[in-house]
């Protein structure tokens, strides 16, 4: 590789005619009898035939939920500059991360808001694995690309594949019948490259979700027509083979499962203008990273000085309500109705807990408990502050 050069490899999935991404699991979402929904550039299922989202959701909390989530952009990036790469554009810290560990993260753009959410896996010192958003694509690209440049060797290449989330309580009994891997020695947070039959390509398994339950993410191959082909043969052969336990879940219940997690989704919690300290993601940043100089990473300046002085004035928590479900933008007032105090990101019926349930910026001196009111519809509605997340996750860990 050229010194003070990075080599950028985008791959680009085909088009339908109306213009939409299909995914390599499309034609299994059709005949399934998905509801097919424009999501990010994506011709992606939100609902399928036969299921309510009620139905979906109560679904995952209990057996096993299949999610296509390929639509997500994989990235590989390698290079002696790799990890200082990572290192620059995000709070993470790659020396303490294990091999074939994960973790989420956040890309910082220069004022410590946050460009996009991520998954970061490390296969080697100079090898790593990430996953970011489908509706971030352009921009995470423009700034990946940018950024990269600043480094002497760094290759980043975007590819190709199926990701499937099986997500649920029976996530393991499920997938050990196609391994001779003892699953149970994969815990939350580790990664695995295995094989699954009948799928004749290598595997990448990681011990992770969005949901709040326990499950698995696979990366499968699906570079040509027979790869796609196996990747489709596996996802319908969990469904047909196993009716009782596993069903096909769509982008609804996807989002009221992370939302009861207490999970972030881009454009909503997370934006260039929220710092993760402001997003109740302090953690994300560990104690090795808060002890570099202010220009480790990006926004480091800012970040750690929210850190050290607790100068942030909202903070990302949770709201529970009754009566209509409170939505993305709706106003929240103190318990006098009269001073504004924030506003709702998320928000959406709670199928495990009934009632509602959002995700909210709040002046953080209103505390876990306080009554507060919502203006939903042109009225104002009653609603408690509350602890995230809304359901206990139920994550494996040893």
């Amino acid at each position: 590789m050229i010194k003070g050069q990075a080599a950028f490899i985008v791959q680009k999935r085909l088009a339908s005619t109306a213009g939409l991404l299909r995914t390599p699991l499309y034609d299994a979402h059709v005949e399934l009898g998905g509801k097919m929904v424009d999501y990010a550039g994506f011709e992606m299922p939100v609902l399928y035939k036969g299921q309510s989202h009620v139905d979906s959701h109560n679904w995952v909390r209990s057996k096993v939920g299949l999610f296509d989530v390929s639509h997500m952009l994989q990235h590989n990036v390698s290079g002696p500059d790799a990890a200082n790469f990572l290192q620059k554009v995000t709070p993470i810290d790659l020396s303490i991360l294990p091999e074939n560990g994960s973790s989420l993260s956040v890309l910082l753009n220069n004022e410590g808001g946050v460009i996009d959410d991520c998954i970061i896996t490390k296969h080697g010192d100079d090898k790593f694995y990430m996953v970011t958003n489908a509706g971030c694509r352009a921009k995470d690209l423009d700034f990946l690309r940018k950024e990269a440049e600043r480094f002497n060797s760094v290759k980043h290449e975007t590819f190709e594949g199926t990701l499937l989330a099986i997500q649920g309580p029976k996530a393991q009994e499920l997938l050990q019948k196609f391994t001779n891997e003892d699953l149970s020695k994969i815990y939350f947070g580790q990664t695995k490259f295995l094989n699954l039959s009948p799928i004749k390509a290598t595997v990448h398994l990681a011990r992770s979700g969005y949901t709040g339950e326990d499950g698995f993410e696979l990366s499968i191959p699906s570079t040509n027509a027979e790869e796609q082909a196996q990747a489709l043969n596996f996802f319908n052969t969990l469904i047909q083979e196993y009716p009782d336990i596993v069903k096909p879940i769509g982008l609804a219940a996807r989002d009221s499962l992370r939302l009861e997690a207490g999970m972030c989704l881009y454009g909503h919690e997370l934006a260039e203008d929220i710092t993760p300290i402001e997003a109740s993601l302090t953690w994300l940043i560990p104690k090795t990273r808060r002890e570099l100089n202010e220009s480790s990473f990006n926004g480091a300046a800012k970040i750690l000085s929210q850190i050290k002085d607790k100068s942030t004035t909202r903070r990302r928590i949770g709201i529970t309500s009754k009566g209509p479900s409170p939505r993305e933008g709706n106003t929240i007032f103190a318990e006098d109705g009269v001073t504004k105090i924030g506003y709702v990101t998320s928000g959406s019926p709670s199928p495990s807990i009934g009632g509602n349930v959002a995700q909210a910026y709040i002046d953080k001196k209103h505390k876990i408990g306080s009554n507060v009111k919502i203006e939903i519809r042109g009225k104002l509605r009653d609603a408690v502050i509350a602890k995230l997340p809304f359901v206990p996750s139920n994550l494996y860990k040893p």
